[in-house]
């Protein structure tokens, strides 16, 4: 049994915090111990206790002064957009057609594919993530590299291929019975192959047919486990489109809903702008809206009411996500800053407890997954990050001023990046980019 102890400041949630005093929300360990074995915590607390149950010789690391964290979790992604980020554009569809869709048709190329894998798993390490949730091409060759790769990482992650039968070019459009094949093909092939989780992937109602969510509706019904994705709501041109798409659905919900797609389990990436009645039935299914702060903000889709519609008579879970490349940055320390920000415009307040519960327990609960990662929790999954608050010389000069955790978390959110990732660990061991 490989064993490691790793000593440093904890930091675990219980539950999502109410107020910047509620401690009782989450543990905090000034001088902790984890104990790692066969890739899981073995035992958690105080660094005198979990020593004292260690095995003798067991090797230790020292992160003192720096805080330790479950891994941080992103819950929506575009793998194949890393080289689409940053493209100037006047709002999502513009973007799509004239950056996104070209660049994606590029991996038919399982060597693109491998290649753009490779520093996909790089750069998310590199910020501490150690889940995301990603949109692979429509192509089966991207899915193929992308769960690849987690396999030689040993990494828990969610991903699946796009089906898309129209309104896109020829090279990124397959059929309905094509999306379903090769959906199920991957499903069969990759879905508990390692720590791979396969969801179920049309990309949105406006690149599916009728029939392809038919498909989509049936791969629901024969794999009842498995998460599906898809985007709601982004903006108002789309909405309109969608609804044109589909005249007999009340509104843009409800074609999930039609086709059997909403559940706890389904991820709907942006939601924004939402009516009373549809976010009602995201709430009835337990269907989780994805919010993409930096995304939104640089496409200019509107602001996401995270506060108001968690607390709602009829709350709606929630996610937060970086959606590269729609998205500005792979840090979730940005998406949360900017979440914030977005919080502040609508009269709002995050305090940084509970942007740091969303970015690990928060989305580990919103992916149906708390068991295996997002806390310090015994018995869990070892993937961890190891954070320092003093990283820059700004951040060094604040930290002189900061009094409490809070604070600490608070300058990591707004001024730290890749720079305040001391260590990422998945599965209890170092990550490093692959040569």
């Amino acid at each position: 049994m490989t064993s490691l102890l790793l000593r440093g400041r904890l930091l675990s949630f219980h539950r999502a915090p109410e107020s910047l005093t509620d401690t009782a929300s989450y543990l905090y360990e000034e001088d902790g111990g984890l104990l790692v074995q066969d890739g899981r915590i073995a035992k958690m607390g105080s660094y005198s206790q979990v020593k004292a149950a260690a095995p003798e010789g067991v090797e230790e690391v020292d992160h003192r002064p720096h805080l330790i964290l479950p891994g941080l979790i992103d819950t929506h992604v575009h793998f194949p957009q890393m080289q689409v980020i940053a493209s100037y554009a006047a709002n999502l569809l513009e973007w799509l057609n004239t950056y996104t869709f070209p660049e994606e048709c590029r991996f038919v190329e399982s060597a693109h594919a491998v290649r753009i894998a490779t520093h996909f798993y790089d750069e998310f390490l590199r910020q501490g993530t150690t889940t995301a949730v990603a949109y692979c091409s429509v192509h089966k060759a991207s899915a193929d590299a992308f769960f690849s790769e987690a396999m030689k990482r040993n990494m828990l992650m969610v991903g699946g291929k796009v089906m898309m039968d129209r309104h896109a070019p020829q090279g990124l459009l397959d059929t309905p019975q094509l999306g379903y094949d090769e959906t199920r093909a991957v499903i069969e092939q990759w879905h508990g192959n390692g720590r791979n989780h396969v969801a179920i992937t049309p990309r949105f109602a406006i690149t599916s047919t009728p029939e392809q969510m038919s498909a989509a509706q049936a791969l629901a019904s024969e794999f009842p486990d498995l998460h599906i994705q898809t985007h709601l709501s982004e903006n108002h041109d789309e909405i309109r489109f969608t609804c044109e798409l589909y005249p007999d659905a009340t509104d843009y919900t409800d074609i999930y809903a039609r086709y059997g797609l909403l559940g706890k389990k389904t991820l709907l990436g942006h939601a924004i702008h939402l009516s009373e009645r549809e976010a009602d039935v995201l709430s009835e299914t337990g269907s989780v809206a994805v919010h993409c702060p930096t995304s939104n903000l640089f496409l200019g889709s509107g602001l996401f009411p995270l506060k108001a519609i968690r607390r709602r008579e009829k709350p709606v879970r929630v996610g937060v996500a970086t959606d590269i490349g729609g998205g500005s940055s792979y840090s979730m320390f940005k998406t949360m800053d900017e979440a914030y920000k977005i919080q502040q415009l609508l009269g709002e307040r995050l305090n940084p407890l509970e942007s740091f519960h969303l970015m690990t327990r928060g989305n580990a609960e919103a992916l149906s997954l708390v068991d295996r990662i997002g806390t310090l929790d015994e018995g869990t999954d070892a993937d961890l990050v190891v954070l320092n608050a003093s990283a820059t010389p700004a951040m060094r000069l604040r930290m002189e001023t900061v009094n409490t955790l809070p604070e600490e978390l608070f300058l990591l959110q707004t001024l730290g990046d890749d720079r305040s990732v001391v260590e990422t660990y998945v599965a209890g061991n170092p990550m490093k980019p692959l040569d």
